[in-house]
């Protein structure tokens, strides 16, 4: 069933890799696909900081200072003080990966610091965040001055891909599957203390800022990489990791990394839409899709899923109607399990299967607001962060 690429031993993400700046071009760099196993994964998590009442805390230089030595590098600042990111090393399968998430959320925890797992706080107001003091994001705090108001909080997830153009192929395919993968793990309904009528807050936050959206298709590396220099011209930036497509080849890296998810409140969610990832790209490696859906219509696909989550209607093909994202999350699962399973990733995909079952995380949210209310709510995100 899986193409018959070799294993190579286990390695580390990005943190070890070389981050030197000052040439744009993709081209000028030596890429590093075909670095590390093919399909093997890495997970990112941005969880919020909070204090003993769930509210925010700028407390993420804190946190840096005071975790173990040896998380240092995996546990890491992001754009906000009030907000931390969680990095696996290269994993093989989704348990690996929950593993080690699970000791980096240990790690903080022991540390004395409590973490909140959500795509936006659903109280905080959205003007008392902090802009964390890091030059990387001094372009950032210049381009989107006062739209930085909230942390949002996504979940990352990295494939190892052979070569280039394989990474192409397979970013474009993405594309296709982005809605029913919005849809399954949206989880944040709610925005300044209300409910803001779409499952994924977070994702009409992050639209608001630059370079967040659905690519166009490729045609292969090359044009990737024009495309990518092309804007990074335009916007002024370094390199194209300021290039925040919801699905990006990453040269460096050697990856396919899809971004497109709010962060699950739980470890367990997080790795069980990982599976679900790194089978897709195992499934498009041995049986490639051919992609014939317009950006423009994935894109409203795209926001239909971060609004209404499982319950929109959303395309499959060019060739169908749309249909309710349920009923397409669900032809995915059951055309990529067999994928997982040789992958050895099939117990995790029982969290999919979860989903489908009792809701996403904005679902969940919602119950237990009307059951709790918002502080019932927020103790409920932190005891399942925990």
């Amino acid at each position: 069933m899986l193409p018959s690429f070799g294993r190579s031993a286990r390695g580390k993400w990005g943190v070890m890799l070389d981050r030197s700046r000052g040439s744009s071009s993709c081209l000028e760099h030596e890429h590093r696909f075909g670095s590390s196993p093919p399909l093997s994964i890495g997970v990112e998590e941005e969880l919020l900081l909070v204090d003993a009442d769930h509210q925010l805390v700028a407390a993420a230089e804190e946190v840096l200072d005071a975790v173990p030595p040896q998380h240092r590098g995996r546990i890491t600042a992001e754009v906000f003080s009030e907000q931390i990111e969680l990095k696996t090393g290269i994993c093989l399968g989704p348990e690996d990966a929950l593993e080690e998430l699970l000791e980096l959320r240990r790690a903080i925890g022991e540390a004395g610091f409590a973490m909140l797992g959500a795509g936006l706080h659903p109280s905080a107001d959205s003007r008392q965040a902090k802009l964390i003091d890091k030059p990387r994001y001094d372009v950032v705090r210049r381009d989107l001055g006062d739209l930085l108001r909230t942390p949002p909080c996504g979940l990352h997830v990295h494939v190892g891909i052979p070569d280039p153009d394989l990474a192409v192929r397979v970013a474009n395919a993405f594309r296709l599957y982005l809605p029913a993968l919005q849809a399954l793990s949206a989880n944040s309904p709610f925005r300044d203390g209300a409910d803001s009528g779409h499952a994924s807050a977070r994702t009409s936050v992050v639209r608001s800022y630059p370079r967040f959206q659905v690519p166009r298709q490729f045609r292969d590396y090359e044009d990737f990489c024009r495309v990518a220099d092309q804007l990074i011209a335009a916007a002024g930036v370094d390199d194209y990791t300021y290039i925040w497509w919801d699905v990006r080849p990453h040269p460096r890296f050697g990856t396919v990394e899809v971004r497109a998810f709010d962060v699950q409140s739980d470890a367990l969610t997080s790795t069980a839409i990982a599976a679900l990832i790194q089978a897709i790209a195992a499934k498009e490696l041995d049986s490639p899709s051919a992609p014939d859906l317009y950006r423009e219509s994935l894109e409203e696909s795209y926001f239909q899923a971060a609004s209404h989550g499982l319950d929109a209607e959303i395309l499959l093909d060019a060739e169908s109607p749309a249909a309710p994202a349920r009923v397409v999350a669900r032809r995915l699962l059951d055309s990529v399990r067999p994928y997982a399973r040789d992958l050895g990733g099939d117990p995790a995909l029982e969290g999919i299967e979860r989903i489908l079952h009792e809701g996403n995380g904005a679902d969940r949210q919602r119950r237990v607001h009307r059951e709790a209310g918002m502080p019932g709510l927020l103790e409920y995100l932190a005891e399942r962060s925990r």
